[in-house]
């Protein structure tokens, strides 16, 4: 064929050269032809063809599962919400591009969200302090953490010594230069033309940048996956919702999500044992995905409370969908049978019943205040010298301070342009006087021959203890404790003799490099030890006149030397919204018709002004209920609480710093990590050592004269006149110490009848333990350990010694006595289901001892508690048969802590429980608690009178054990 084809073209007489141009031509025409049909012909179709290309996989969240009370009523459930998400599915010719198309896509997110009053949701540990400065949100390891991500190590000590000692600021620097987010860009500043094609500002404030770069960090951590969106605002209005829709198309990667948010019912009360939710860091990914690899870097995760101990089981499934988008990201098409549904989290129940703990921390909170209104006095000063702690009282002048020192007067605001007139009153006065106090401390620090510490005048000695021990070391860590020899002569001298000055203690640390330079000298050049304190006086004076801390002292000496009255921080009450307006009180209170004295008893009678928001003594309470037959927990209530709503979803930093500052200290569970001594309701322990090893028969009988002399200190009986005669039952009814300090007495003599401490203290050891006092309760939540006692037999042996428990530890304690004898693991769990209802598990506490002790002894223990109980005056008014103990815990130079254990009914117990009121004077308070919501249980009294939202009266300040 080819040669027939050779043959012709030979005969027509055609080139080689001619045949191959004609072959290019005619494949030339073919292409071009083919070029006109797919770009003019057919263009439109196949642009629009080639949008359905792209192919990507959502994810559809799933819903964690609920928390419920043992009676199926919510407690933490779900709720609907819209989310914004981002993702990069840009395409970028350079860096320089892409920065600014991200940071324009991030400046018109963040307009939209400020428009309607929202904010950035990313978990950024940088933000802006009180001072509008950049600082840290956290600190030891999950700063260090936080470092690496940002700085891209994998490991903490692959950080460089500059990027370990990185500030906020420094940080904010890095990540905006033009190799990272590109906020500035120093090389090549970019042009007006740029900036205005991308809608960008000329510059950002420091607002601006720091919640462009946490978008930006949020995108980066997904930046291993192209089309993983970052979720960057959360439960957004609908309002937001459709300014977002309305500008998606030139917002890149931009769109709204489906998604739920926590709720929290009842939150004060039940925060504490429930927990909150909130972004997982990437330290809990890592430990989480060792059981679980299904979680995402977005994860929500339990991060306190049963929202952490449950997390795999509440914890959901994720879905997913595959889907095509075009260039923009757009949904054109969702592959509906590549669809896999999300799976809800399972539903915990806990043992807790809901109402029961609502009433107990009512019924708690109540009598905390009461406690505290009985105890203030008219006054600016009380002197606590010699006094027994019964006898302390409260000046009214502390309760006027502590609405600055605990922050519930907002001292920023008086400063402000809509400052109240009282406000700026008070400032006008501060300002005098701050500047009279830094001359002073700037005289301190500079003068040849300053006074020492214990010279000063208490004003100054309070300055000057601020400036080291909290500004220096705490807050700033410009003075490390880790640098420091605590061994060190002159140490010692400003730390426990007080006998240098500050100058001389500042001067010192400097040539012994205690300083760390670096926060508050940017030059690199060297300094000796003489400029770093110059330059360190220098910082001090500037930056304590925006240190709140150091304001607030100056606030205290101005109430005490009248420069401001309590009159005018009522007001400011009001001002400030704390109280809702009351135009005829705020008139009283103007025109001195009302003191400030009765105002504020007021107040805290009818709970306007909480104990917790006072922070004195008492401020703090807990109770634990338990299921004497099961070892369930029915109640666990630690007072204050706080609003786990404003901490889950998008957590509301400025309220999390003021419960972080607080100084009633809400985020410290008072049931399970507040540790005391017993006091006398330690001497259960000792009556069954007594009876077990023999010592205590029937007719055992000791003699109180008010006094046990054969150790030396004497240990008096809080009954000073003497009880007389009494066996074992009459001890435990009147809680006689003599009687229990001659019991273990004999319990400790050796075989020479000779008194041991050790053997002594073996035997209550051995029956402490026995009780399982030696162990955590079985809780559910962090406990601290309890401390058994390791010294002092006689003191130990009516709740003294180093005996040390929660309550919640004292609750199993009153369990086993009510059980005769069985110790629970008391548990918070009942069961767990799925979303359907159906059974996953079952929980039961288990029985970790059973006392083998005859029902003789144990009905002496008992018939002990009854009259207890029927010798108490808190009981007086309640026709119903319950059985307790009683103690007191002496807390120095503070009033005593409070206790009481007991159990309901009587002959066949249902209900064990332990309170503690810190500093609560007596335990006949705590002891009211326990009678007021033993009535709430049994509906013994009407619950608008238990109930009643205002204070009830303390009972006693006396000692009655």
């Amino acid at each position: 064929m080819v040669k027939k084809i050779k043959k012709i073209l030979n005969k027509l007489c055609i080139k080689r050269t001619t045949v191959l141009f004609i072959v290019f031509a005619v494949m030339f025409f073919i292409l071009l032809q083919r070029l006109f049909v797919l770009q003019i012909i057919k263009g439109e179709e196949y642009a629009t063809n080639f949008n359905l290309t792209t192919t990507k996989t959502r994810t559809i969240k799933s819903t964690r599962g609920n928390i419920r009370d043992r009676n199926g009523e919510l407690l933490a459930h779900n709720q609907l919400a819209y989310s914004v998400i981002i993702e990069d599915n840009g395409t970028y010719d350079s860096t320089r591009e892409k920065n600014l198309t991200l940071n324009h896509v991030a400046y018109e997110i963040l307009k939209i969200l400020k428009e309607n009053g929202e904010s950035v949701d990313v978990t950024f540990h940088i933000t802006l302090d009180e001072n509008g400065e950049y600082a840290f949100d956290t600190t030891d390891f999950t700063l260090d953490r936080f470092k690496a991500d940002v700085y891209g190590q994998a490991k903490i000590d692959d950080l460089s010594k500059e990027e370990a000692k990185a500030s906020a600021a420094r940080m904010i620097e890095d990540l905006s230069q033009a190799d990272r987010y590109g906020l500035v860009n120093k090389k090549k500043p970019y042009t007006e033309e740029e900036r205005k094609e991308y809608g960008l500002p000329e510059s950002f404030t420091k607002e601006e940048a720091l919640d462009i770069i946490k978008i930006r960090y949020a995108l980066a951590a997904n930046s291993f996956q192209k089309y993983m969106p970052a979720t960057i605002a959360t439960n957004v209005s609908e309002t937001t919702m459709a300014a977002i829709m309305e500008e998606k198309d030139q917002l890149q990667g931009v769109d709204i999500q489906e998604d739920s948010i926590r709720v929290y019912e009842d939150s004060e009360t039940f925060a504490p044992v429930i927990g909150y939710t909130g972004k997982a860091s990437s330290e809990e990914l890592d430990e989480l995905k060792k059981e679980n690899s299904n979680y995402s870097s977005d994860a929500v995760i339990g991060k306190t409370g049963m929202e952490q101990y449950m997390e795999l089981q509440l914890q959901g499934t994720d879905g997913e969908e595959k889907l095509s988008v075009d260039n923009l990201g757009k949904v054109l098409k969702i592959d509906e049978s590549s669809k896999k549904d999300p799976i809800s989290g399972n539903d915990v129940y806990l043992t807790i019943d809901k109402n029961l703990q609502k009433a107990a921390y009512q019924i708690l909170e109540q009598k905390i205040a009461g406690i505290l209104a009985s105890n203030i006095i008219s006054g600016k000063t009380f002197d606590k010298t010699g006094l027994d702690s019964s006898e302390i009282r409260i000046p009214i002048y502390d309760v006027y301070n502590a609405l600055i020192e605990n922050s519930v007067i907002d001292i920023s605001h008086f400063k402000e342009e809509d400052a109240s007139e009282t406000e700026k009153a008070i400032y006008s006065v501060f300002s005098q006087k701050q500047s009279e106090v830094f001359d002073s401390v700037k005289a301190e620090l500079t003068v040849s021959n300053p006074e020492a510490f214990d010279k000063l005048p208490q004003e100054m000695q309070d300055y000057q203890s601020y400036i080291v021990n909290d500004f220096l070391i705490n807050k700033k860590g410009i003075l490390s404790l880790d640098a420091i020899d605590a061994s060190d002569a002159t140490y010692i001298a400003w730390s426990k003799d007080h006998s240098i000055s500050l100058k001389e203690f500042l001067t010192y640390a400097a040539s012994q490099n205690w300083i760390d330079i670096s926060q508050f000298y940017a030059e690199e050049e060297y300094l000796d030890s003489s400029e770093v304190y110059d330059a360190l006086s220098d910082y001090l004076t500037e930056s304590l006149a925006t240190d709140s801390g150091f304001s607030k002292i100056i606030y205290k000496y101005m109430l005490q030397s009248d420069l401001i009255s309590g009159t005018q921080l009522c007001l400011v009450l009001y001002d400030q919204g704390v109280l809702e307006a009351d135009e005829a009180t705020y008139s009283a209170l103007q025109a001195g018709q009302k003191s400030s004295y009765d105002f504020m008893l007021d107040k805290i009678n009818s709970l306007e002004i909480t104990p917790a928001q006072l922070a004195l003594d008492p401020c703090s309470g807990s109770m634990v209920v338990t299921n004497v037959k099961t070892g369930e927990i029915l109640a666990c209530v630690t007072y204050p609480g706080y609003d786990n709503n404003r901490l889950a979803n998008q957590m509301d930093t400025d309220y999390y710093s003021k419960l972080s500052s607080d100084l009633s200290r809400p985020f410290y569970n008072k049931a399970t990590q507040q540790k005391t001594a017993p006091g006398s309701t330690f001497k259960l322990v000792t009556a069954l050592a007594g009876m077990e090893e023999g010592i205590a028969t029937s007719d055992y009988y000791v003699n109180c004269t008010g006094a046990f002399t054969r150790i030396s200190p004497a240990i008096n009986c809080w009954y000073h006149a003497g009880h007389g005669t009494l066996g074992v039952q009459g001890a435990i009814k009147n809680s006689c110490n003599v009687f229990f300090n001659q019991l273990t007495y004999d319990m400790g003599k050796d075989k020479n009848g000779e008194f041991s401490d050790s053997i002594g203290l073996s035997k209550l050891q051995k029956y402490a333990k026995m009780f399982q006092l030696d162990k955590e309760s079985g809780i559910e939540l962090p406990e601290a350990e309890p401390e058994v006692t390791d010294e002092a037999a006689i003191a130990s042996s009516i709740g003294q010694g180093t005996n040390n428990y929660t309550t919640s530890q004292l609750a199993r304690y009153a369990t086993t006595i009510a059980s005769r004898g069985t110790s629970y693991s008391i548990s918070l769990l009942d069961k767990v289901t799925d979303s359907q209802g159906n059974l996953v598990k079952d929980y039961t506490p288990e029985i970790i001892n059973q006392m083998d002790i005859s029902d003789s002894e144990w009905d002496i223990i008992h018939n002990g508690m009854r009259e207890v109980v029927e010798n108490n005056a808190a009981f007086d008014d309640l026709d119903y048969a319950v059985s307790g103990k009683t103690g007191t815990a002496e807390n120095t130079g503070h009033p005593s802590h409070g206790l009481f254990i007991g159990f309901t009914p009587s002959d066949d117990p249902e209900i064990a429980m332990a309170v503690r009121i810190a500093n609560g004077y007596s335990s006949t308070n705590a002891a009211a608690v326990a009678k007021d919501v033993i009535k709430y249980e049994y509906n013994l009294a009407d619950e608008s009178q238990l109930l009643s939202g205002t204070a009830t009266s303390g009972e006693s300040t006396a000692q009655t054990d």
